[in-house]
């Protein structure tokens, strides 16, 4: 259910209705859960006019650009099987080199065919999620190295975190898909890795999820697991897809041959590609933004035509993550006016393709302080205006990705919240216009005892779950707790009150007899 909270009028606050001082009763806000209907937030849709920041001759010359960079330089393609199949469509390979070139009708006949829309079927159908067109979809951090909590601190991410992050995100129906492994369980071998973290993807959720493209194995691992995990034959499978993976250039201009192996595997039997590239300007791409997104488009370009070469209309996902970097320092930077502006300028791209725009929620505090919710707002408002509709890392990001935080999660959940309601259509039915309650009062009345208020009150607006809005004197009486205690607090009791979605004993059965046999089978080779 959705963690969506009332509240009444808070515990000793004090207020003036009609010239009388009246005490207000209740408590703080956040501490009374409502259980609304179940879907409040599944398959979100933004109705918004999109933010253009650039005009149509500026959007054409980026356009140009990219094709340009891909006619004239090229891109590095590592991988002798996807430098094949590139030849055989046309692209321009040269024998003994990793350069190829393409030309920019090229590029173009062969993203034609890959789909604006699509759906992605999850294990339980009523969370599958719409891809593309005005939907917006929010998916768990991904792939820390670290993680951390107030009382544990920052540690190496291991298998009892990485579990009770996937908890979380069952918890809470904003997030719609997992993103990744949430925080990397290195107390788990690297051969079997994936084998525990995707069944535990599929037992301790049922919603869409992620697998990592590192090697043919680890994907057809993947792809056999959510197979399973949805009851479904093969065929029916790659008819539907269950599954995504990122897959990021190594910026300026290459894709390295896992990345490459992994749109092989993925694109071929119909499951998701977001192709990615990771491009901050004044270390990978150029210090303009403008520069930066060029480069960007042209590899994600690159990527997006590759998957149609393997499979015609496989679904792909136009991913954008340009940055900037502290020139002092060289330390990635996020959530600044140049992120909002290569979001922007990324969806503006993406819509011009009519290809789902991938996105995500960034910032790069080392706490939770206010550094992290201005950065995380900032990032969320371009990708809102944007018009992102699969946003990466949305809730538990924090150190720019190097660490999954528990009461960051917690903080992302409500600000998602927070756009999901912004987002709903306001209410203009007459019912709503409030005609006959405007009336009841007259001027110099309230409105608290009309049955209008009466009968709205516990859901009329959106109550925070880490807003305070206790007077001063009864929030000193309590101790000053402040967003980082909250946060604290409501993750262990989501993960106290966590249940485990059911799943068929036949399926979980089979689920745990493959991953048996892989592990039986030594899972994939490691040169460690």
């Amino acid at each position: 259910m959705s963690d969506i909270t009332t509240s009444a009028l808070s515990e000793t606050d004090t207020l003036s209705v009609g010239g009388e001082r009246r005490r207000r009763t209740g408590g703080r806000g956040a501490e009374r859960i409502r259980t609304g209907a179940a879907g409040t937030y599944r398959n979100l849709v933004n109705r918004l006019a999109k933010t253009e920041l650039l005009d149509p001759v500026a959007l054409d010359a980026m356009h140009e650009a990219s094709l340009t960079i891909l006619e004239e330089i090229g891109m590095d393609i590592m991988l002798p099987e996807a430098r094949s199949i590139m030849k055989a469509h046309g692209a321009d390979v040269t024998e003994g080199s990793e350069r190829v070139r393409f030309d920019r009708d090229l590029i173009m006949d062969m993203i034609a065919p890959a789909p604006r829309e699509f759906q992605m079927f999850a294990r339980n159908p009523e969370r599958n999620v719409k891809m593309g067109g005005n939907n917006l979809v929010f998916a768990q951090i991904a792939s820390a190295p670290f993680v951390a909590d107030r009382e544990g601190g920052r540690r190496a991410g291991n298998q009892e975190d990485f579990r009770k992050l996937v908890k979380l995100a069952q918890c809470y129906d904003v997030i719609h898909t997992t993103g990744g492994y949430p925080v990397e369980p290195i107390d788990i071998h690297a051969s079997v890795r994936h084998l525990d973290c995707l069944s535990d993807m599929v037992k301790l959720t049922d919603k869409v999820f992620h697998c990592y493209s590192l090697g043919k194995q680890r994907n057809l691992d993947a792809i056999e697991i959510a197979r399973i995990g949805r009851g479904v034959s093969m065929a029916q499978m790659e008819s539907e897809p269950s599954l995504f993976t990122i897959i990021n250039s190594s910026s300026p201009l290459r894709l390295d041959g896992p990345m490459l192996q992994g749109i092989i595997e993925m694109s071929s039997r119909g499951q998701v590609v977001v192709m990615t590239p990771f491009t901050l300007a004044g270390a990978m791409a150029p210090v303009t933004i403008a520069g930066a997104v060029v480069q960007q488009n042209a590899e994600a370009l690159c990527g997006i035509a590759f998957t149609q070469m393997v499979k015609r209309g496989a679904p792909v996902v136009y991913g954008g993550f340009t940055s900037n970097v502290d020139m002092k320092t060289g330390a990635p930077a996020f959530g600044t006016p140049e992120y909002m502006k290569a979001v922007i300028v990324g969806g503006q791209l993406a819509r011009r393709y009519r290809i789902p725009y991938r996105t995500s929620n960034t910032n790069a505090a080392n706490t939770l302080d206010a550094q992290a919710a201005y950065e995380s707002a900032f990032s969320l408002w371009a990708l809102t205006q944007g018009g992102g509709n699969f946003i990466m890392h949305s809730a538990g990001w924090s150190e720019g990705g190097l660490t999954a935080s528990f009461e960051k999660f917690i903080l992302d959940v409500d600000m998602l919240q927070m756009v999901a309601e912004f987002l709903t259509p306001l209410d203009v039915s007459q019912d709503a216009l409030a005609l006959d309650a405007v009336r009841e009062v007259g001027p110099g009345g309230h409105f608290f005892g009309t049955a209008h208020t009466l009968a709205r009150y516990e859901s009329a607006f959106y109550s925070p779950i880490l807003s305070d809005w206790r007077n001063f004197e009864t929030w000193t009486e309590a101790g000053r707790p402040t967003t980082y205690d909250h946060a604290n607090r409501i993750f262990k009791e989501k993960l106290a009150s966590y249940e485990r979605p059911p799943i068929d004993p036949a399926i979980e059965e089979e689920l745990d007899a493959f991953v048996a046999k892989r592990k039986a089978e030594g899972g994939v080779a490691t040169d460690f």
